[in-house]
């Protein structure tokens, strides 16, 4: 069996669909036993960290990640504004709504970032922008 290096993993990761990346750490969390929420705060310090070396809070003030924390009272309309925002289908865009708190959008500016948190609130849900 050839060995895999890190490089191949992170071009696959790269290749792949926000619901088939959210397939794959759901399987990883199960599989190792352990959690990637409780991951993603041991996650932001490091980031802080490298903003201040130098040019990096620049970038990082640029792309924002649209979460959807909770669906609200009418799942439909959040549902719709989900798929019209990411190309996602029926299925998907329930799943993703139903298993919220979930990243909607990542790394985009902040103003589509902007837009669709309008979007989704309109339509009923709460939303954050990191």
């Amino acid at each position: 069996m050839p060995e895999i290096t890190q490089q191949q993993v992170v071009d696959y990761i790269k290749g792949i669909s926000v619901l088939e990346l959210s397939q794959l750490v759901k399987t990883l969390e199960s599989e190792l036993g352990v959690s990637a929420a409780a991951a993603m705060p041991m996650a932001m310090p490091m980031g802080g960290g490298a903003a201040a070396g130098g040019a990096a809070p620049v970038e990082e003030k640029t792309d924002f990640t649209v979460t959807l924390t909770e669906v609200g009272g009418n799942k439909i309309n959040v549902i719709k504004v989900v798929r019209e925002v990411t190309s996602l289908g029926l299925k998907e865009a329930k799943d993703l709504v139903e298993g919220s708190p979930k990243p909607v959008k990542e790394n985009i500016a902040k103003e589509e970032a902007e837009k669709i948190k309008k979007q989704l609130e309109d339509g009923g849900a709460k939303v954050s922008l990191k």
